[in-house]
C-alpha cells in the first residue's frame, strides 16, 4: 500500500471505457468536455445564458442575472478596498439569503477564500474555525440568531472586523426581525463597500488557487477544512450538467426550490453553482417549510426540488400531501445522507417522478454517482459515476488493492473534483490517499453492470459476534413500519457479541410505542438475525446537522458517556 500520493502528485488518466458504460444513460454525454475554469468564469458564462433572466427569487422579489453581476463587482471591489489581498481567507456565517452567493462570488471575484460557517454552531466552535482558517472578517447578517454571535466573536477577539447586511434590504421577513447595525468600531454595514471604485484589473485565479475551505469529519476524526479548488468547484458543476438523464439542468426558465443550507457542500455546488452556470433561476427560501416548499411546487410550478431525507420524511408525511399537483417537476433529488428504500418508493409513486439518488461528499465538491433512469432500483443502490472521473472498491485491509465484483469494500475515487487535501494537516491528506486515490471511508460493492451499492459509513459499522453489520440496511428495513417516522441504528457494547445493534425511532403522530420484541419480530423475516437490534429507544426527535442530515454520531458519543470509560 502507498499512501500519500494526493492529486497533483500525477496527471489523472484518461478513464478507459468502464463496466458501468453500458449503464451510463444514452441522452447523457459520457465523452463531453469537464469544464474545468474558475468562480467568476462560471458566473460570467451564466450571466451570457441566462440573458436578461432571475437568478434568485426570495421573499417574491426577483434579482436578474445583471444586476446580480454588478452587485458582486461592486461588494468585490469593496474587499479588495479594505486590503485584503488574494488567498486570504474570509467567513461566510449566513442563513440562506441573497446575501450568501453576493458575498461568495464576491470574494471569488477579488481573489479570496472562503470558509463556510453554520449558523447552528456554537460560538466556541466558529471562534475555532476561524482561528483554523485564519479567518479575521466575517461576513454576516443582522438576523438575531446571528448577529449577536458575530458581536461576540468580535469582542473575544476571534475576528477584526464583521460585514453586515440589512436583512430588510429583501424586504420583510416571515422567520425574526432584524436587529439594529451598532455603529461601532469592527462593524461595517456591507452596503457600504459597494461605494468603493471598480479596480482597473481584478485579481487573476487559476484553477488550481483554493476557493474554499469546508468543514467535514473527513473520513475519520474530528471536522476538517478540506482545502476546494476553482477547477474542484467547477468540475463537479460540469460533471452534474453533463447528467441529463432527469432532464434537471434543461431550460433556463428551470426553477429550482432551494432550502437546503447553502453554507453546505450539497446545496453550494448542486443547487447555487450548477443553477448560476446553467442561467436558472433559484427559488430561495430561508427555511425548510413543508407548506412553503409545496406552495413552490404547485402555485410557482418550481421544476426541481433537491432535499435531504429528512425533508422528503416531512413531506410525505405532510397533511393532504396526496392532493397536490406535483406536475411541474421534472425532477427530485435526495443527497446527504442514504434514503431508505422504502421513503423513496413512497415519494416517486406520489409526485409521479422517479426520485433522483445518488452519492457524494464535501471531498469530492460533492460530485459522485446518479442513478440511471432505467437502471434497477434497489436498497442501497447509488448509481454509477458521473462522466469525467474513475471509482472503485478497495479492500478494507489494502487499500491498493481493487476487490473482485460484489465484494465489499470501501469506495475510492480519482478525478478533477476531488479536494487538494485537508488545510495545514498534511498527515490526514497523506492518511486519506492511496496511490492517488481518495479513501472515502463509504462501504459499498459493485455489480457486474457497474452499478454501485453503499453499504454504509466504515465509522458507523458493527462488528457483532464476528459479523460485519451495516446500520444503514438495519433502517431501512425499519422505515418498512407503517409506525415510524424517523430511525437511527447505532452499535452499543454488548458483552455477549462484543457489540449489538441499537435503534432510535421516533414516531408518526397519533401512533403508540411498541415494544423491542414486537419491532424484533416484525423485522425477523427482513433482516438477519445478527442484525436485530437488541434494544430500542423512542425519541421525540432525533439529532441532526444543520443540513438536516440525521446524526448517529451524537447518539454515539450519548451511548459512550451513559456507558462509562470500560466501554470506550
Amino acid at each position: 500500500m502507498s499512501r500519500g500520493a494526493i492529486p497533483g502528485d500525477e496527471p489523472v488518466p484518461t478513464p478507459e471505457r468502464p463496466a458501468w458504460e453500458r449503464a451510463f444513460p444514452d441522452c447523457c454525454d459520457w465523452d463531453g468536455r469537464i469544464e474545468i475554469s474558475t468562480i467568476p468564469d462560471l458566473l460570467a458564462a451564466g450571466v451570457a445564458r441566462a440573458d436578461g433572466g432571475p437568478v434568485i427569487d426570495f421573499r417574491d422579489r426577483q434579482i436578474g442575472y445583471p444586476d446580480f453581476a454588478a452587485a458582486v463587482d461592486r461588494i468585490a471591489a469593496g474587499l479588495i478596498a479594505r486590503g485584503l489581498a488574494p488567498d486570504a481567507t474570509i467567513g461566510l456565517h449566513l442563513p440562506n439569503t441573497p446575501f450568501h452567493p453576493l458575498a461568495f462570488f464576491a470574494a471569488a471575484r477579488a481573489g479570496l477564500r472562503v470558509v463556510h460557517l453554520s449558523g447552528l454552531d456554537a460560538p466556541r466552535e466558529l471562534a475555532h474555525k476561524l482561528s483554523v482558517t485564519r479567518a479575521r472578517i466575517l461576513v454576516t447578517t443582522n438576523l438575531p440568531g446571528f448577529l449577536p454571535v458575530a458581536l461576540r466573536l468580535l469582542e473575544e477577539g476571534s475576528v477584526d472586523t464583521i460585514l453586515v447586511g440589512d436583512d430588510a434590504e429583501w424586504g420583510a421577513s416571515t422567520v425574526a426581525e432584524p436587529l439594529p447595525i451598532p455603529e461601532r468600531e469592527g462593524v461595517v454595514p456591507l452596503a457600504s463597500l459597494r461605494q468603493a471604485p471598480v479596480p482597473a484589473a481584478w485579481p487573476q485565479r487559476t484553477p488550481d488557487d483554493v476557493m474554499l475551505l469546508q468543514f467535514t469529519g473527513g473520513t475519520t476524526g474530528l471536522p476538517k477544512a478540506a482545502m476546494l479548488t476553482h477547477g474542484n468547484l467547477t468540475a463537479a458543476v460540469s460533471m452534474y450538467r453533463l447528467w441529463t438523464d432527469d432532464g434537471d439542468d434543461a431550460l433556463a426558465a428551470a426553477r429550482i426550490v432551494c432550502v437546503l443550507p447553502l453554507f453546505h457542500i450539497y446545496a453550494l455546488t448542486t443547487v447555487l453553482l450548477r443553477c448560476v452556470r446553467g442561467g436558472t433561476q433559484i427559488l430561495l427560501r430561508q427555511r425548510f417549510d413543508p407548506a412553503e416548499v409545496i406552495a413552490d411546487i404547485a402555485l410557482k410550478r418550481a421544476t426541481s426540488f433537491p432535499g435531504v431525507p429528512t425533508m422528503w420524511v416531512a413531506l410525505l408525511n405532510w397533511p393532504g400531501i396526496e392532493t397536490v399537483d406535483f406536475s411541474s417537476l421534472r425532477s427530485c433529488m435526495s443527497g446527504g445522507a442514504p434514503l431508505p428504500f422504502e421513503v423513496m418508493e413512497r415519494l416517486s409513486r406520489l409526485m409521479g417522478v422517479d426520485l433522483s439518488v445518488g452519492w457524494g461528499m464535501t471531498e469530492t465538491a460533492p460530485a459522485g454517482t446518479r442513478l440511471p433512469a432505467r437502471a434497477e432500483r434497489r436498497p442501497g443502490v447509488i448509481g454509477i459515476p458521473l462522466a469525467g472521473f474513475r471509482l472503485r472498491i478497495v479492500s478494507l485491509e489494502d487499500p491498493a488493492r481493487e476487490v473482485a465484483i460484489g465484494e465489499i469494500g470501501e469506495i475510492a475515487i480519482r478525478g478533477p473534483n476531488v479536494f487538494a487535501g485537508y488545510f495545514e494537516q498534511p498527515d490526514a491528506t497523506a492518511e486519506a490517499f492511496c496511490d492517488g486515490w481518495f479513501l472515502t471511508g463509504d462501504i459499498g460493492r459493485v455489480d457486474a453492470d457497474g452499478l454501485f451499492d453503499l453499504v454504509d459509513r466504515r465509522k458507523n459499522m458493527i462488528i457483532s459476534g464476528g459479523y460485519n453489520v451495516y446500520p444503514v440496511q438495519i433502517e431501512g428495513a425499519i422505515y418498512e413500519h407503517p409506525d415510524v417516522a424517523e430511525t437511527i441504528v447505532i452499535g452499543i457494547p454488548c458483552d455477549y457479541r462484543g457489540q449489538a445493534a441499537k435503534a432510535f425511532v421516533t414516531l408518526k403522530p397519533g401512533v403508540e410505542p411498541f415494544t423491542l420484541e414486537a419491532l424484533q419480530d416484525f423485522l425477523g423475516s427482513r433482516i438477519g438475525r445478527h442484525e436485530i437490534p437488541r434494544a430500542l429507544e423512542f425519541r421525540d426527535a432525533l439529532p441532526r446537522s444543520p443540513a438536516g442530515k440525521l446524526l448517529a454520531s451524537v447518539l454515539v458519543a450519548e451511548e459512550r458517556a451513559r456507558s462509562g470509560p470500560e466501554h470506550p
